[in-house]
């Protein structure tokens, strides 16, 4: 889908226009996108699997659940709608806890300029794996790995499949506000 998006500044700041996505990764205007991360009460993090289709890093393990914000839509507003389109969990905007907003300014080889700001989230996956939904053509498949795991797979990142390597220090973050979620 070619949807619109809000432009934005180099500082993240709205400029009031809008243009497709795909104008968007070939210009390399900077927009924002929406993040959530879904940790369960048993200390494990849903990691979603990027379907085999996409342009950019196909069935990498990644993010539980992320996605563009569309023209004149808020974060947790995608947040919500990217939820339920990628994984098929209706949520409250209430359950979503903001963490911080992480630059990730990436050029791939398919010419793609991917200068984003992910608008990230945590909240609690309360039902089982087995009741989510994967989207054909965006989720290949999701799994739940243990904090431990998850730090595992920082230690060796770029090695394993999961996570892109640059965004280590993103990751890392995430992990701890999910960990401080517990306290």
């Amino acid at each position: 889908m070619n949807e619109y998006i809000d432009i934005v500044d180099i500082n993240g700041t709205p400029t009031g226009q809008t243009e497709l996505k795909s104008i968007i990764h070939q210009k390399g205007y900077y927009h924002n996108t929406a993040h959530v991360w879904f940790y369960t009460k048993s200390c494990e993090i849903l990691l979603a699997q990027r379907a085999k289709e996409k342009t950019i890093c196909p069935l990498l393990w990644d993010v539980s659940v992320a996605g563009h914000i569309d023209a004149g839509e808020t974060a947790i507003q995608a947040a919500v709608r990217e939820t339920r389109e990628e994984i098929g969990l209706a949520l409250n905007e209430n359950e979503l806890h903001f963490i911080d907003v992480f630059k990730c300014f990436q050029n791939y080889n398919n010419r793609m300029i991917d200068n984003e700001f992910h608008n990230t989230f945590i909240a609690e996956l309360k039902p089982p794996l087995s009741r989510l939904t994967p989207q054909q053509g965006e989720v290949e498949a999701l799994k739940l790995v243990s904090f431990d795991a998850f730090q595992s797979i920082l230690d060796n990142i770029g090695e394993n499949n999961h996570f892109i390597a640059s965004n280590k220090v993103y990751y890392e973050t995430v992990l701890k506000k999910i960990k401080d979620a517990f306290k």
